[in-house]
């Protein structure tokens, strides 16, 4: 089963540098993008990274606009789109839309599926959709934890590296803890003692959730029973006691009201709705009674909750925290209910710590061990990712090169060997002609040749990375001829599994091409829609004699242009 990529299907453009609007469909395979010096293929890379999230600038922005516009749409895995709906982004048919808009003060915008979003967001999607390298992205390859995931892609190694990540996450969270408890253990007699005097207090008062809040209710309650039972007599007085009290009155105008009722239904509604007022009139009043007549003074018990409140205040006083006495309170209770814990956990502490170190030992032990599988891991595929890397450079016209690629594990019974990758360091050393020693990368290794490593890597780990576009600009840097026939050899190879876009001046990596964009800058000086094109055919031919020449004229040009692409037309891509 093939495995499920992403690939790019569009770039539209707006006001950016030289380019007024612009649209790119890119299709399958490998696609180059040619032009003359100035005509604006730079811009397209451009951008592309400005949708990918790259730092934008306002000097991008068109001279005379008011802001740059650029758009990607994509064709997204599973995995991505899964990603990009939990940004609350929108997914059509696997297809997912970037836009990026720059203002001529600098401002960005960006819309991940339609949403606002961040260029920080993109980037963390942009290393699963695309893959851009210039002569400065090659230079990443000289760093070693670009050289180790290099070859944990290549060895599929993500099984390995989960298992012992999961072991070394699990030994970091139990060497806290422990550091942790020693650094309370230090302290302990002076815990051990603040902790006991809290328990002491607290147990003697054993305070209840919401308790003071019902204990001032009911001292409020208690301090105004005269003021509530006068008050409460003349309100009853006033509704029921008298002769022309409220309720009697009410009583009346029921009796004038039922004497009409069935007269008119409007009617009929609004006397059943002063009936039920009543009613509830009625059922208050008495409630209001019984109130009263179970209302009385209880000096004793207003003491006692006196009391009991200036224990609870004095407790969360000594002991609370913030000024928010419920909440404190509910901190306090929900401490004392864990306050044996922490004195057993104190108390115990040093019996406690021989487990827990115990534990870590054992945690060592098994992280140890997948430290030990993930090195072997990488050993072998480093032996067989050498081999295939040194092949790729001799088809790219680099017969004497070799690449090396070493795994150089530390000591294993040392725990400051263990990082969150492992105990391996990974170099990758390189020599470009026989005999000489191999070096590192950066120090061996011209810029052309780097990118042209770069492209061997590429080539050797495409089928089994989940990247699914590559975008090469100056691959080509530093190479002609033959060399320049093998770069463009080799990008085809890699479009057999990936989408690739190059960027060339060379006609010797153009001819590979499955598709052939132009980018031509009008007598403005500017480029429109129609400045970008897609060519085939004589027109291909043409400009693939001007890149030959740089005369779209030369008859000797174009005869070398067929040939090149009569001799890719033959070729057998492997």
């Amino acid at each position: 089963m093939a495995k499920e990529r992403s690939s790019l299907q569009e770039i539209t453009i707006r006001g950016l540098g030289v380019i007024e609007s612009a649209e790119l469909e890119i299709a399958p395979g490998l696609t180059v993008l040619t032009g003359e010096t100035g005509a604006g293929k730079t811009m397209v890379l451009t951008a592309l990274g400005l949708i990918l999230g790259a730092k934008s600038d306002a000097d991008f922005v068109r001279k005379g606009e008011d802001r740059l516009v650029v758009t990607g749409r994509f064709s997204v895995t599973s995995e991505i789109a899964k990603k990009v709906e939990e940004l609350d982004g929108e997914i059509e048919e696997k297809t997912l839309l970037i836009s990026r808009s720059v203002t001529s003060q600098g401002k960005s915008k960006v819309l991940i599926g339609g949403t606002q979003s961040t260029a920080g967001a993109i980037s963390e999607l942009s290393g699963e959709l695309v893959e851009i390298h210039a002569q400065s992205s090659s230079i990443r390859l000289s760093k070693p934890a670009v050289q180790r995931e290099i070859l944990d892609n290549f060895g599929q190694l993500h099984k390995e590296l989960l298992e012992y990540e999961e072991q070394f996450q699990a030994h970091q969270i139990l060497s806290q803890k422990i550091a942790a408890l020693e650094k309370q253990l230090k302290e302990r007699d002076r815990e051990v003692a603040a902790i006991k005097e809290f328990v002491e207090e607290f147990s003697r008062i054993t305070p209840q959730v919401g308790e003071l809040e019902s204990i001032e209710n009911e001292i409020s309650r208690l301090g105004s029973v005269e003021s509530i039972n006068s008050e409460l007599t003349s309100a009853l007085n006033s509704l029921s006691d008298e002769e022309n009290s409220a309720i009697n009155l009410l009583q009346l105008a029921r009796r004038s009201l039922e004497s009409v009722k069935g007269k008119d239904s409007d009617l009929d509604i609004l006397i059943d709705q002063y009936l039920d007022s009543m009613y509830s009139v009625q059922e208050s009043t008495g409630g209001l009674a019984r109130y009263l007549s179970g209302l009385e003074a209880d000096p004793s018990r207003f003491e006692e909750l006196q009391l009991r409140k200036s224990a609870i205040n004095s407790l969360i006083k000594r002991f609370g925290k913030g000024s928010d006495k419920a909440l404190a309170l509910e901190q306090l209770i929900a401490e004392g209910n864990s306050a044996q814990e922490r004195l057993a956990d104190l108390n115990g502490g040093d019996e406690r710590l021989g487990e827990l170190r115990k534990e870590l030992l054992e945690i060592f032990r098994g992280m140890k061990i997948s430290a030990e599988a993930l090195s072997r891991s990488r050993s072998r595929a480093a032996k067989k990712i050498s081999q295939e890397i040194t092949g790729e450079l001799g088809a790219l016209s680099m017969p004497n090169a070799q690449i090396l690629v070493e795994v150089n594990s530390n000591d294993l019974d040392s725990i400051d060997s263990y990082s969150s990758h492992g105990v391996d360091d990974v170099h990758i050393s390189f020599t470009s002609h026989a005999g000489g020693n191999l070096l590192p990368l950066a120090k061996a290794a011209s810029g052309g040749e780097l990118s042209r490593v770069m492209l061997a890597i590429e080539v050797v780990i495409a089928a089994k990375s989940p990247i699914g576009t590559y975008v090469f600009d100056e691959v080509d840097a530093g190479v002609g001829g033959k060399a320049a026939v093998e770069v463009g050899r080799r990008l085809a190879v890699l479009a057999k599994n990936s989408q690739v876009i190059v960027v060339t001046h060379l006609a010797q990596v153009a001819v590979w091409a499955d598709q052939h964009l132009v980018v031509r800058k009008s007598e403005s000086g500017s480029v429109t829609q129609s400045d970008v094109c897609a060519v085939t055919g004589d027109s291909r031919k043409i400009e693939i004699a001007r890149l030959l020449s740089g005369q779209e004229g030369s008859e000797s040009a174009r005869e070398h242009a067929a040939e090149l692409l009569e001799m890719v037309a033959n070729s057998v891509i492997s």
